[in-house]
């Protein structure tokens, strides 16, 4: 891994002043995505008379589309954009592997495989979410259990376990699927699994925003002993950092965001591996700095792949699927230039 050199706070400031604005640009043109045609001129007034700062000009149908369809969709696709890309970063500076993603330890098989449970038990939607996001903790409970038997400090030891539980998951998905009705309930259940933000609502959101803010907020306070753990253990301790805490906090955090997400947007892949790369390419490794921009650059990046899925006169693609088909290639051309900065 690269040295762990401090980022010129000029230049990381300027960095997240411009991805700042570019989110809040997307932000609003997102908004005038969609079959019913709204001017960002209006989107913007409708805002500022929610502040009683205009005086209301347009249709109560054009306030419904702009405040309760499409701005809890665009702020889910921002909030778990960011959650994911910070999750990806921590996993990657923890475990110091560029190819570490957030389900690395079994979150997304874990909340998938809840998700699936709840829809063929026929539950509500946030019984659906709730159950997705209890099982994807389990799945990292038992994931910690099963690394702390074997090596209680090998971090390697820690990834096989987390492949382990994923791929026990992944097999309950397949028996759900099995049993599930192939009319009703296994279509659901697919295009659940294949990740998107078309059924959110502000409920859904303010639930996910809760256990994100606070993971969020440990990340924050820990992001400095992260730059630490990354210069080796050893020197960690020396230093007086609590090894064993610090990297269970993180691991708890960054478990929380993931669930968090997959249970209101499904498992939408490669945000956690590909933005954490582009962002250490622009302000090196240090975690202090990528953390906020890869929050940043992840939330606009998902928001620019939800705006190509529900463009106009097309049919709806999966989240999952454009991520795939956008970031693995784009992936492959960015390990291609830092190989040599990370192995």
């Amino acid at each position: 891994m690269t040295s762990l050199a401090p980022t010129k706070p000029l230049r990381l400031n300027g960095y997240l002043l411009a991805a700042s604005l570019g989110v809040l640009a997307l932000f609003l043109f997102s908004f005038t995505i969609g079959p019913y045609p709204i001017p960002a001129s209006t989107v913007v007034s409708v805002f500022l008379h929610r502040l009683d700062l205009v005086e209301k000009t347009w249709s109560d149908a054009v306030e419904l589309v702009v405040l309760d369809v499409r701005g809890p969709r665009i702020a889910a696709a921002i909030l778990v954009g960011g959650a994911l890309a910070s999750a990806g970063a921590t996993y990657q500076n923890l475990f110091r592997n560029p190819l570490v993603s957030p389900g690395v330890l079994g979150v997304s098989s874990g909340a998938g495989f809840g998700a699936a449970l709840g829809i063929l038990l026929g539950m509500p939607g946030f019984g659906v979410q709730g159950l997705a996001f209890v099982l994807g903790l389990v799945a990292v409970a038992l994931t910690v259990w099963l690394g702390r038997s074997f090596d209680r400090r090998a971090t390697l030891v820690l990834v096989v376990a987390g492949l382990v539980v994923s791929a026990f998951f992944q097999a309950l998905i397949s028996l759900i699927k099995i049993v599930a009705d192939p009319l009703n309930q296994l279509p659901t259940i697919t295009f659940w699994l294949l990740g998107g933000l078309h059924r959110m609502s502000a409920a859904s959101l303010v639930t996910a925003l809760i256990p994100i803010a606070i993971a969020g907020f440990v990340l924050h306070a820990l992001r400095w002993k992260v730059n630490t753990l990354a210069a080796g253990e050893d020197e960690a301790r020396t230093m007086g950092v609590d090894v064993p805490k610090v990297r269970l906090l993180l691991i708890l955090a960054a478990t929380m965001m993931t669930a968090a997400c997959v249970a209101i947007s499904g498992i939408v892949g490669w945000v956690g591996l590909l933005i954490p790369h582009i962002v250490r390419m622009l302000v090196g490794p240090s975690f202090a700095a990528v953390l906020p921009l890869s929050a940043l650059i992840g939330g606009g990046f998902l928001l620019g792949i939800d705006n190509l899925a529900r463009l106009p006169g097309t049919t709806e693609i999966p989240l999952g699927i454009l991520t795939a088909l956008i970031g693995a290639p784009f992936f492959a051309l960015i390990l291609a230039r830092t190989r040599r900065q990370w192995f």
